[in-house]
């Protein structure tokens, strides 16, 4: 199927959200629901690779934690900065923090286990919408993952 929505999206990339397969379906409830609606990422997690970096335009695919294709986002906006300027409106647009504080050590905790974090470090934030939803109906993100 994933091939098949390259096709169909040409230049599509695929990747998952979240470290485990129930983050990862809370996080594509969100994404679905429209409340998640931006992601962040380290710039050293690209390593130098500008073709992985999010690209204005550029559809991208969402997958499940099996790999199986859950949703389509197009990039509307990428921004590079450093970690100590992100603002309260991004925070609150990747869906899982109620505000800049709770997402700041929230990521902090996440950086410090995965590479290194520094107030002052690079990341890349994203904003996406959703294009194309593979799963069914919209679901409450709310709603217990079975």
């Amino acid at each position: 199927m994933i091939e098949d929505l390259q096709d169909t999206y040409p230049g599509a990339g695929t990747f998952k959200l979240g470290h485990n397969a129930e983050t990862s379906a809370e996080l594509i409830a969100l994404v679905r629901a429209k409340t998640k609606h931006a992601e962040c990422a380290a710039l050293a997690e690209f390593g130098g690779d500008m073709t992985s970096m999010p690209k204005v335009g550029r559809c991208d695919i969402i997958a499940n934690w099996d790999g199986s294709a859950a949703v389509v986002v197009k990039t509307t906006s990428v921004k590079t900065l450093p970690f100590d300027k992100v603002t309260e409106r991004m925070a609150v647009a990747e869906g899982e923090h109620e505000d800049l504080a709770d997402w700041r050590r929230a990521r902090e905790t996440y950086f410090k286990k995965n590479g290194g974090f520094k107030p002052d470090m690079q990341v890349v934030f994203e904003f996406f919408e959703v294009v194309e939803n593979l799963i069914g109906s919209e679901i409450d993100p709310n709603e217990e993952t079975k």
